[in-house]
Formats: C-alpha cells, structure tokens, sequence
C-alpha cells in the first residue's frame, strides 16, 4: 500500500463511531430542553457586588483554538471529543470583543491588553499608555499613562495578583501595571540609550516599583530581574539564561528587602511552591523559568508548576482578605504554539488554561466572583477538510487534494513556518510525522512567524453581572463591566453605603451614574 493511502486509513480508523443514542431523535430533543430550562433559569439576573473578580486571558485563543480544543479535551478522555464541554462552556453568558488596535486592523498583545485591562484601546506594541503615545518614541510616555484595573481594585483595598505561563513583563501581564512605549522593554538591556537617558524606566523594574504590594506574581523572566551575565540558578551553563540588566540591579533581591518584616517568599520551582504556607504567607513572587515558562506538553512535571496549579496556590493566597481580589491569569504559551505553527503545543496550552478555569471554580463561587474568559486577538488557525466524526484533531481529512492529489491534515495556517516545497511541489505530509509534539502545519504562505488574525475574540462570562458582556462589544468594555461589579474603578455610584459584596446593589443609581458619565464624556468632545 502507499505511504499516504495507509496515512489516510489509519486516519480513518482512528475515527471514533458516534454514539448510539444520538441516532435517536429524542436524544436531541430532551438535550434541547435541558438546555432551554437552564436559559430560563437565567432570567433571574445575579446583580450582587462582586467581591472576586478573576480574568482567564488566552492568549492567541481565537475561537477556532477553543473548539480545537474542546476536540482535544474530549479525545484526551477517549471521547469522540466534538460534544466535550470545556470550562469555559459552561459560562451562561456570552460575547464577543472586537480585537483592533488604534493603529492596527490585526492588533498585537500590547495593545489589546491596555484595552481588556485599563478600559482604553492603544496602539500596537505599546502597554499602559493611551493612544496619544508612539511606539518607542519614550518622551511621548509622560501623560498618557493610563492605569489598570489591577490597580483599581488595589486601590479599593483588594488582594491582586497575576499568574501567566510567559514571562511577567510580557505584553499582557505588564498592561496591568507597567507603563511603557515598548512592549519589548523587558530589562534595561532592550532600551535603546536614548529611551534611557530620557528617564524612561524597563517593564521588570516598573513590576516592582509602580505596584509594590502585588500579593502574588507567578510566570517566567528570571533573567530580566538580574544584573548582567549572573548565572541562572538552574541553568548555570547556559549563557542565554543570564542576567541581563545593565543597571546592576537585582530586582529579586530588591523584591524581598522591600518586603521585610511582612510574610513573603520568593520561590523558582514546584517544589518550593508548595513548600509555602499560603496561611500564613501574604506576598509571593514564583519565577520558574529565565524566559517564558515551559510548554505544557515538556513541562517537567516534578520541577516546574502547572497552570492550574499556581493558580489553586494564587487563590488560596488572595481569598484571605475580607475585601476580596483581583486576579489576572495568562495562558500565554497558547500564542507562542501558534506563532511557531506547532498547533499540538497550542492546543495543549489551551486545554490546560480550561483546566486551570476547572480549578478556579472549585474555590469560589458564582455569588460573589465573576469570571471573565477571554482572549487578546486570534491567529490564522483552522480546522476543516470534511473530517468525520471523531477524527483525531491532528490527523488527516479523509480526502486527497484534487489538484495535486495529496493528503493534507484538517489542521492548517493561513501563513507561517509549516509552508514546505519538495522538489517543486507541496510537501507529502504521509512521508513526515504529522502527531509530533512540535510538527509544523503546513500553511499557504512562507512565513518565519505566523501571525495574528483580525477577527472577533469570544468573551465568556459568568457570576454578578455577567449579563452586561452580551452581543458584540468594543474590547475596551471588558473591565468597566468588571469594575462595576465590583465597585470598583471610576463608576461606583451605584453602589450603595450598605452594599455587602454577594448583595444586590441599586439599578437606579447604576443608570444615573452612567448617564453623568455620558453627559461628561460628551462635554469633554
């Protein structure tokens, strides 16, 4: 037999047959009902103040990614995988964002993450800063800084922490704290002399200085924290692993001085992570890998933390103060699978941040925490090809081109690394391995990184005044919904003096402070 006909029947013979009582009619019927039972049941509106306010970002997660990873969820678990419920599945409330930048029709992750996280959209590149300033150009920062609804409920008194799986002064954490023309100021050592010597300050140095007293910071960028060429502490020998601050500075250590005499702890692996007392510990830094941490998938399960698991820990630490927390958590590797075209690591990323959602629900409750799931922008990913029912998400469809009479896999990119010409003609994909762990899917044009993709981000919702995310909604909108749960930020009015968080607040109050805001905003026009 050829090599890609057998390609095409082992495909075909992994597919899984439907279950039986889906060929009955009432199958579909009695789930349709269930279903319109629940909607119904959602009538009666959760207008409690929100005490807790949680944001899962999926980096890259357009919804392509989430049913790819609904798909992968379900065969994980030896299921046909089309009819799994993610986490984020189960939210009751649905909408979607429209991702553009100020400048950008196909935004990046800076930009986005000053929309979702300080209520403004900006431009491309740039973090904290309204649309006012240009990109690396740092005598436009002053003036424009625009704050972060980290920082909102820090100021109402609130826990806050952040969690992510790239490093912490990458585009989307450090929207919630850092103010910076560049996103790719990590460390003084990728400003140019002039943003320097113009008093502009990197993105790790801004992580300890603009916000002291975040409770918990979880993620990689061990390296940006150190003076130049310090050896990492686990990877000693390899030199792209050393400090890279040209200040001399070391943050870590600067870190914990600042917090003497209070209950912190900094640790750099699993094991130390849960070696901690989150009674009896009330700040903690986590930074387990010089860069981005791990993919899921290579992840050294004895010596490197999970997603989910630093966020149980981030919970356990934040859910101590009476006032309640804000918490920011990444799925950040997402991205970086699809910018690599390696779909398989994308996919497991995403499957884990639901698992890390699954987890956050086990400690809270939908009374007093909303839950916002979300994703900054999309990438050009797809899954298509007629495949049958069940057929492995990495697999083939079940068909040849019929122009140059090929197997293709149902999984593709627009553009990006996976695009391969052999002898003049597209690669036979039955001659590669197709289910590698880092396989490059094959993508119509030839690009070093795949990219981003412009259309709409789906936004899942759910616990106090979730229903105000509904229809289609400017990106900027996501955390005035969630400052308003809360209490928090600029429009409070609503809520009354004895407002208890878990308690109904005021409509009336609510609408009249909307309309002061309104009238505001068009005498400021």
């Amino acid at each position: 037999m050829k090599p890609h006909l057998l390609l095409l029947f082992i495909s075909m013979a992994f597919s899984v047959e439907f279950p039986e009582n889906e060929k009955n009619p009432e199958y579909w019927r009695y789930q349709a009902q269930d279903t319109l039972k629940h909607a119904l049941s959602l009538e009666k509106l959760n207008k409690n103040v929100a005490k807790n306010l949680i944001m899962f970002l999926g980096d890259g997660m357009g919804i392509a990614t989430v049913t790819a990873a609904r798909i992968l969820k379900g065969q994980l678990q030896h299921h046909p995988g089309e009819e799994t419920r993610l986490e984020m599945d189960k939210f009751p409330h649905v909408a979607l964002a429209k991702t553009y930048n100020t400048n950008a029709q196909v935004p990046d992750s800076a930009g986005t993450a000053t929309a979702y996280l300080c209520g403004v959209k900006a431009n491309e590149g740039t973090v904290g800063v309204n649309a006012a300033a240009v990109r690396s150009m740092c005598n436009t920062t002053k003036g424009n800084e625009v704050t972060s609804i980290l920082r909102w409920a820090k100021d109402a008194g609130k826990s806050v922490g952040i969690v992510t799986t790239t490093r912490v002064n990458h585009a989307t954490p450090s929207a919630a704290y850092a103010h910076s023309v560049d996103r790719d100021w990590f460390s003084d050592n990728e400003m140019t002399s002039e943003a320097r010597g113009q008093g502009c300050k990197d993105i790790a140095l801004q992580l300890i200085e603009n916000i002291p007293d975040i409770e918990v910071i979880m993620g990689g960028g061990r390296k940006y924290m150190l003076p130049k060429d310090t050896l990492d502490i686990e990877y000693p020998n390899k030199t792209k692993t050393n400090g890279t601050r040209l200040d001399g500075r070391n943050l870590i250590e600067e870190w914990k001085t600042g917090k003497q005499g209070k209950r912190a702890q900094y640790v750099w692996n699993r094991q130390q992570l849960f070696g901690i007392n989150t009674a009896t510990t009330d700040y903690l830094m986590g930074l387990f890998e010089p860069g981005d941490l791990v993919y899921e998938l290579n992840r050294d399960k004895l010596s490197d933390p999970s997603l989910q698991e630093m966020v149980d820990v981030a919970i356990q630490m934040l859910k101590k103060n009476p006032k309640g927390f804000f918490l920011l958590v990444e799925g950040g590797r997402i991205d970086h699978g699809h910018h690599e075209g390696k779909a398989k690591q994308a996919l497991h990323e995403a499957v884990e941040m639901d698992n890390a959602i699954s987890k956050a629900d086990t400690l809270t409750s939908t009374n007093d925490t909303l839950t916002v799931v979300t994703a900054d922008h999309s990438h050009v990913f797809t899954i298509g090809g007629y495949t049958p029912r069940g057929n492995p998400i990495f697999g083939l469809a079940p068909m040849l081109s019929d122009i140059d009479k090929k197997p293709f896999t149902s999984i593709l990119y627009g553009n990006g690394p996976g695009f391969k010409m052999v002898n003049g003609s597209r690669e036979n994909v039955s001659t590669v391995d197709i289910v590698h762990d880092n396989y490059l899917a094959q993508s119509a044009v030839p690009l070093r990184q795949e990219t981003h993709g412009g259309e709409d981000v789906a936004i899942f919702a759910k616990g106090p005044m979730a229903h105000l995310l509904h229809g289609v909604h400017e990106q900027n909108y996501i955390p005035h919904v969630m400052a308003y749960a809360a209490c928090i930020g600029l429009n409070k009015d609503h809520c009354e003096k004895d407002a208890l968080p878990g308690k109904a607040s005021s409509p009336q109050k609510a609408a009249g402070s909307i309309l002061l805001s309104i009238l505001i905003v068009k005498l400021l026009l």
